[in-house]
């Protein structure tokens, strides 16, 4: 039986494309939701560029190069969480890990992590949709849970 050729390795050069390759982020599920907050807040000026740019056209090849800035600025903050606070990130996505990536249930390794990135890296968490004079859940002491019925 004869193999499909038709499919592209991602790493090969498109011809012609003037940008130079660029490897992926790399990793899980899991490390790229911890980390999450922290690339929403760094990388927020790239985003919006890149959402705009799509809304422009629909073309994938009209935005590599915004799409390009968003990967390199993820990869940015996932190496700088690894070297400021290797432990505290390692136990926040190995607990979403295992709990189905549910951050309600993660929230005392959350905690760590908050601290480690806000004090040695100044990054922000801003949760959207909050309304105005709440506290946003990842400061609250002891959150309240009731069973949601499905």
């Amino acid at each position: 039986m004869a193999e499909n050729k038709t499919a592209a390795d991602p790493l090969t050069p498109v011809p012609g494309d003037p940008l130079p390759p660029l490897q992926e982020i790399g990793t899980t599920s899991a490390p790229l939701k911890s980390a999450a907050y922290f690339i929403g807040d760094a990388c927020k000026e790239f985003n919006e560029d890149f959402m705009l740019c799509k809304n422009e056209s629909r073309d994938p090849a009209h935005c590599l190069k915004e799409g390009r800035k968003v990967t390199r600025c993820a990869q940015d903050v996932l190496t700088k969480l690894r070297a400021a606070c290797a432990a505290e990130f390692q136990a926040h996505w190995d607990c979403l890990e295992w709990n189905n990536q549910y951050y309600y249930a993660c929230r005392k390794e959350e905690r760590p992590l908050n601290a480690c990135a806000f004090t040695k890296l100044g990054y922000k968490k801003e949760i959207p949709g909050v309304p105005e004079g709440q506290q946003p859940i990842h400061l609250i002491e002891k959150p309240y849970f009731r069973r949601q019925q499905k």
